[in-house]
């Protein structure tokens, strides 16, 4: 079910659903780290928006350099974010790029190797036109027969008995691979098990397995069970090769990407040195801060002291030479003076 909300415009209803919305976008900047989400823009001057604050400065001034001055400031802003958001992509870019070269890398050297045990499989046990499988000369250590029920009864005393420890312990061969076996430890719960997992190593040391690694029961299918592991390469060569056809679809536009350039560079600099050129010239048409035009070309005068005033001019005056004055030690004599009746005061 749809729910509608309604607000009626230029009142406090859409005033609160454009302030909610302001601060999604805010969030959402913070997570995707993506500056060119919302910007900082104060307007410019028109008939809905009036102007900001730089462009009032300058139309109060009566300077028309400071008001081509604020108009610079905002395209040149506008154009480093519009920087800063390029070549972030192209670094998202580069970086993609690079995985995707490393994977395709990685999957050829797997094709190699795969490549290899395949060929020598084929070399040395080639499929018969007849009956359309491989010899499969299956040696257990410890075993002497290559009877079937022997081997595959010997394949399940090692399933039931072996304890690896995580570690690989080698049973037997089949040409010049190793039958390993490792023993695995799986949780269920509050409880443990062990389980024994069955694998082939090729010759560059890579490991394949059939049917997730667990022999089969029957001694027949538990004999052909390595022979099927290693039937599993054309498969494995396949996906990597389709792994490889889907990475390299993009690598061609992210290289594109990578070695391109911003396509304002030059227009960004033409606006750095207009706005220097326009920064000197506003410097020179504006005059000292507290200083005063002179009358008629003459010096201002010189500031006086007034009587009963505590200012003294700042002034830059000849120093005169003031004498020393001598300090008069006091008389120690004692002087007589007339006897002088003094009266009562009542």
């Amino acid at each position: 079910m749809d729910c509608y909300i309604y607000a009626v415009e230029k009142s406090l209803d859409s005033y609160k659903f454009n302030l909610l919305q302001n601060k999604q976008v805010f969030i959402n900047q913070l997570k995707s780290r993506n500056l060119a989400a919302r910007t900082i823009d104060e307007g410019a001057i028109d008939e809905n928006g009036g102007g900001n604050f730089s462009e009032y400065v300058a139309i109060l001034s009566g300077n028309d350099d400071l008001l081509e001055k604020a108009k610079l400031d905002k395209k040149l802003a506008v154009l480093e974010s519009e920087r800063q958001a390029y070549h972030r992509n192209k670094g998202n870019a580069k970086g993609k790029l690079n995985e995707k070269t490393a994977g395709i890398e990685k999957n050829n050297i797997f094709i190699g190797r795969f490549t290899r045990d395949w060929e020598y499989l084929n070399k040395v046990a080639p499929v018969d036109a007849e009956t359309g499988l491989r010899p499969n000369p299956l040696k257990l250590d410890g075993v002497d027969s290559d009877n079937i029920e022997i081997l595959g009864n010997r394949l399940a005393a090692i399933n039931q008995k072996a304890r690896t420890e995580d570690d690989y312990m080698k049973i037997g061969t089949l040409f010049d691979f190793r039958i390993l076996v490792r023993t695995e430890k799986t949780c269920d719960g509050d409880t443990q098990a062990l389980h024994n997992k069955f694998m082939v190593e090729g010759l560059d040391g890579i490991k394949y397995t059939y049917h997730n690694g667990y022999i089969a029961k029957d001694p027949k299918l538990a004999v052909m069970y390595f022979i099927n592991a290693l039937e599993r390469i054309p498969g494995m060569i396949e996906k990597r090769e389709k792994e490889n056809a889907e990475l390299s679809k993009d690598i061609p536009v992210l290289r594109e990407i990578v070695a391109a350039s911003w396509p304002k560079e030059g227009e960004i600099k033409q606006l750095g040195e207009e706005l220097a050129t326009l920064n000197r010239k506003i410097q020179l048409t504006l005059k000292p801060v507290g200083r005063h035009e002179n009358v008629e070309g003459k010096e201002p005068e010189e500031q006086r002291l007034v009587s009963g005033s505590d200012v003294i001019p700042d002034l830059s005056r000849q120093a005169k030479h003031v004498p020393s004055m001598g300090i008069v030690s006091p008389a120690r004599e004692l002087k007589k003076y007339p006897n002088v009746s003094c009266g009562t005061l009542l």
